[in-house]
């Protein structure tokens, strides 16, 4: 199924890692899908008539000499990644190509991420001429400086701005306000995987709270063995992530007029483990008490693979964007945000954002 106005989705990709590499696949896996079949780990086969296969990668920014000047079909195989492999790729004609390095590559990534000797590209004359109107972002967590870098130049390529990691741009009000004025939308901040760990742990406590239970004390412990976890090793760097993951826990509690003191949560990345690759495990507790204020707890571990979990929700973040373009949306899109992200400008509790998901798409769907 072709989107209705046979109009392509242009993206640009930030970083060609795991989480690139499961959104490439993804896209050749479901290109024959039929828009009205149920789709195992799809959300919208149709996302406001446009089909999965409009999406259609123009631009691929890495720093990685194994990927650098590779066609993206061949780059988002090559070492670090090890997500899954569940679609072959055919040559997109596509060159990864060099982009600023600044802090995407960190103390312990160094070793497994050589710098390519390639001189770097003017990025914003590359969106021009790629035609790019969407930048997705997929750089490691913590990289500050190149995040804002690619922000700015998604702002003067003319290109909306989907922020996949928990460097704060869209719920940052002076970002959100370059966006708006450039007359140009931006969704973030930090990816929220189908079902993963931070969906889970809201989840649970709404569980909790619709059934009249008080979240004494919780944590939520994620181990993995991909570079992003490797890259978090360096604690300096995981200061937004930290706080994305406990706002995206702790908003839901505040919202039912309840509080939890800081000592005792604990939510966020816990360990790397090289030998499971791209799968994450989540150990999660809550304690609380039921009637008669007797005590009570909940465990559950969680496995998941890590970037496929996210890729989903990262295509019908991109199709949300063009929706945004085509309406001449600005700054912070938040409902849908709250659905996609962790840390949007607003939280709203998962169900209510699914259904402002649905209105956006009946709203400026075509």
């Amino acid at each position: 199924m072709k989107s209705r106005n046979n109009d392509k989705i242009r993206l640009a990709v930030v970083g060609v890692g795991n989480c690139t590499s499961s959104l490439i696949q993804g896209i050749e896996y479901y290109k024959n899908a039929r828009k009205d079949d149920f789709v195992p780990g799809v959300m919208h086969v149709d996302f406001g008539g446009y089909h999965i296969d409009d999406i259609e990668v123009v631009a691929a920014f890495d720093v990685d000499e194994k990927k650098v000047g590779k066609d993206l079909a061949e780059a988002i195989y090559a070492e670090p990644n090890n997500t899954t492999v569940f679609a072959q790729v055919p040559p997109t004609g596509i060159t990864v190509r060099k982009g600023k390095v600044l802090d995407g590559v960190a103390k312990y990534t160094a070793d497994v991420v050589p710098i390519s000797k390639q001189k770097e590209v003017d990025v914003v004359k590359v969106l021009r001429e790629s035609g790019a109107e969407a930048v997705i972002n997929f750089l490691p967590v913590g990289s500050q400086q190149a995040t804002e870098f690619y922000a700015q130049a998604a702002i003067d390529a003319g290109c909306g701005f989907i922020n996949c990691i928990p460097v704060f741009i869209a719920s940052n009000d002076a970002w959100a306000e370059k966006f708006k004025t450039a007359g140009l939308p931006v969704i973030g901040d930090d990816i929220k995987a189908q079902v993963g760990a931070t969906i889970t742990h809201r989840t649970l406590v709404n569980l909790f709270l619709d059934r009249g239970m008080k979240i004494e004390r919780t944590y939520q412990l994620n181990t993995g063995g991909n570079t992003d976890f490797m890259n978090m090793l360096e604690r300096d760097r995981l200061a937004s992530k930290k706080l994305s993951k406990t706002k995206s826990v702790t908003s839901m509690i505040e919202a039912r007029g309840q509080h939890i003191d800081e000592e005792n949560i604990h939510v966020g990345p816990s360990d790397y483990v090289p030998w499971q690759k791209d799968n994450k495990v989540c150990f999660l507790r809550i304690e609380s008490k039921h009637f008669g204020d007797v005590p009570m707890n909940l465990e559950l571990r969680l496995s998941v693979e890590d970037s496929p979990n996210s890729a989903g929700v990262a295509i019908d973040s991109i199709r949300c964007m063009k929706l945004a373009l085509n309406n001449k949306l600005s700054g912070a899109i938040i409902e849908p945000a709250a659905y996609f992200q962790k840390h949007p400008p607003k939280q709203i509790e998962d169900r209510e954002a699914r259904q402002l998901v649905e209105d956006f798409i009946a709203t400026y769907g075509n």
